[in-house]
């Protein structure tokens, strides 16, 4: 899953609780603190829909500083790479 987040305020405190809260959680694989309409984007990795159900529950809908989110379902993975496109 993909899943872009919008935080409640723009403050510093805000922002690094809820990125301690993304190192803590061990379903989300990568996060990302980006701009434009979303605060930040999560690579999320569960077994199937029952237990991302229960990953929002206790992940988003119980995390006070979340106003909302949107999520997108990984259909097929095209390319994952780590390697950086950086001439030696």
């Amino acid at each position: 899953m993909l899943a872009s987040i919008t935080l409640e305020r723009d403050r510093a405190d805000i922002i690094d609780r809820f990125k301690q809260a993304i190192r803590r959680t061990p379903e989300i694989m990568n996060g990302y603190y980006v701009t434009g309409e979303a605060d930040f984007v999560l690579a999320i990795s569960v077994r199937d829909m029952v237990e991302y159900e229960a990953f929002t529950r206790r992940f988003f809908h119980e995390h006070p500083d979340i106003k909302g989110f949107k999520t997108m379902v990984v259909m097929d993975r095209i390319k994952a790479s780590l390697a950086l496109p950086i001439d030696e």
